[in-house]
């Protein structure tokens, strides 16, 4: 005849403050793992990856973006670390686990969020095996839907309050914090598509044309006018969805480009991230 071993709850909650897992789900996985530590873990996560697949469909909507740069200024890192409920994502484990996922990706500049996720985490997960885990405690999709880097003379990063948007803004020059706070907080209330009309795709060009000349031929125009009026419409798209183009929200007599330049007309905004929760 078996014999179950007992569990004291000083081993229940040793397990808890390692996982996060809740305290029934902790005694049952030590119970069955018969007080085993590592097994019990691992009944946790195939728990965690069951849950995950059962929630692969899910919208993981909610959640935190963060911006951060390292501490000579010269590159920056914003992630999107998400859930399916504000309630998680205002959890001070999730912000925790997202702020740990941060500094993993700023220390090795992770390209996108499938490099990142193949990282350590620590304590010998990888931080995809870290977000099936979190998806199995917390019983919503976790996972890392965004990461991406800006590398410059300097960078700023913006965390607008509440992280549900952040931004980050490359600077040809150091010695322009405010200047690269005002344009970086820019991109984030205004959510440019691109730097410039050059860095703009082509694709979006293209697709911008085709919208003017057909709201062109709508409005009875004929077809010869139909180009010159959408060329002229892709300009104001170009004022209004460009960073350096768009009108400064501080002084809309200006540019963001003019503004940058009246500081010091040798300071250039070379590049810029910005990402916002659904």
């Amino acid at each position: 005849m078996s014999t179950t071993m007992a569990i004291s709850a000083a081993e229940v909650n040793k397990l808890r403050q390692m996982t996060g897992a809740g305290m029934m789900d902790c005694k049952k996985a030590l119970t069955e793992a018969n007080g085993d530590f590592d097994a019990a873990i691992d009944l946790l996560r195939k728990k965690g990856q069951k849950v995950a697949a059962n929630r692969a469909d899910r919208e993981a909507s909610e959640g935190l973006v963060l911006a951060k740069t390292t501490s000579d200024g010269k590159k920056g890192v914003l992630v999107s670390v998400n859930c399916e409920t504000d309630f998680v994502a205002k959890n001070a484990d999730f912000s925790k686990m997202a702020e740990t996922i941060l500094n993993v990706a700023l220390e090795h500049m992770a390209a996108g969020p499938e490099a990142l996720k193949a990282l350590p985490f620590g304590n010998g997960l990888t931080i995809a095996e870290k977000l099936t885990e979190q998806t199995g405690v917390i019983g919503e999709k976790i996972d890392v839907n965004y990461c991406s880097t800006v590398e410059a003379e300097f960078v700023y990063a913006y965390n607008h309050p509440g992280n549900r948007v952040a931004s980050m803004v490359g600077m040809n020059k150091a010695g322009h914090e405010q200047v690269a706070k005002d344009v970086a907080m820019q991109a984030a209330a205004m959510a440019p598509i691109a730097l410039d009309k050059s860095s703009t795709p082509q694709s979006v060009i293209d697709k911008e044309l085709e919208i003017g000349k057909e709201l062109a031929i709508q409005e009875g125009k004929p077809a010869e006018m139909a180009e010159k009026i959408a060329q002229g419409r892709l300009n104001k798209f170009f004022k209004e969805s460009t960073l350096l183009a768009q009108e400064f929200i501080k002084d809309n007599k200006l540019s963001v480009e003019q503004y940058v330049q009246k500081a010091d007309k040798d300071l250039k905004v070379t590049g810029f991230k910005r990402h916002a929760l659904a």
